[in-house]
Parts: structure tokens; C-alpha cells; sequence
């Protein structure tokens, strides 16, 4: 699923209904992809883990693709860098859901370590 604009207080209600909807016809493994959204505030945050929870519990899982430096230091200023995977490309975590396929996992520390202007993010 591909996201854009921003995921705060006026949007997050459609979100989290087309994600409940998603699982409820039996899709628990979502990726979304954050390529195109600009920002996320709390309320935002709070539905992406309200629903990586629900779909937790059907044995699902919720996965992040290639959020901006912005939301990148929002997951790692609440901690949810731990409980998300996130990936660079849609194809990695696609590939994630298969064991016998290769993914490449984002890795955080090295994303900490770099310069706005190294990861592409300078204008952010």
C-alpha cells in the first residue's frame, strides 16, 4: 500500500480503516510504503502501531518502506525502530515475508551515522 502526503490527526482514520479492512479480507502481511509521505505526527505513529498490533495478533505482520529522514528520526526517537522492520525498497520487504528470498533490512545505526547530505535527505 502506498501512502502519501501526511499520516496525522485528520487522515489517520481512513488509514487505519483500509489497513483493518485489508486484514479483515485476509491480508496480514502489508508493506507500506512511506516514499511520498512528508510527515507523521503522534496520531499518525499511533495508528501505524495499532494496526501492526491487530494484525500481530492474526499472526500478520506490518512493514515500512523508505520513510523520509524526518519520520526515520521519529521512529528512533520513540523507539518504534525496534519493533518495525523497515526497508529501503518495496521489493526487500516484499522479499522479507519469504525466508528463502534475500532482504536487506535498514539498518539504523548507519543512518544515524550519516549526514543529511549522504542519505539524499538534505533538503528535509
Amino acid at each position: 500500500m502506498t501512502l502519501r502526503g501526511q499520516l496525522t490527526f485528520g487522515d489517520a482514520d481512513g488509514i487505519r480503516e483500509k489497513l483493518l479492512a485489508l486484514a479483515a479480507t485476509g491480508h496480514l502481511k502489508i508493506v507500506l510504503d512511506l516514499t511520498d509521505v512528508f510527515y507523521i505526527d503522534s496520531t499518525g505513529l499511533g495508528v501505524l502501531v495499532g494496526c501492526y498490533a491487530s494484525l500481530q495478533k492474526r499472526k500478520g505482520a506490518l512493514k515500512l518502506v523508505n520513510p523520509n529522514r524526518r519520520n526515520l528520526e521519529l521512529l528512533l526517537a520513540t523507539q518504534l525502530h525496534t519493533v518495525f522492520e523497515v526497508f529501503n525498497r518495496v521489493e526487500d520487504a516484499v522479499n522479507s515475508f519469504f525466508p528463502q528470498r534475500e532482504s536487506k533490512v535498514l539498518h539504523f545505526l548507519s543512518f544515524a551515522k550519516k549526514s543529511p547530505a549522504e542519505d539524499g535527505c538534505a533538503d528535509e
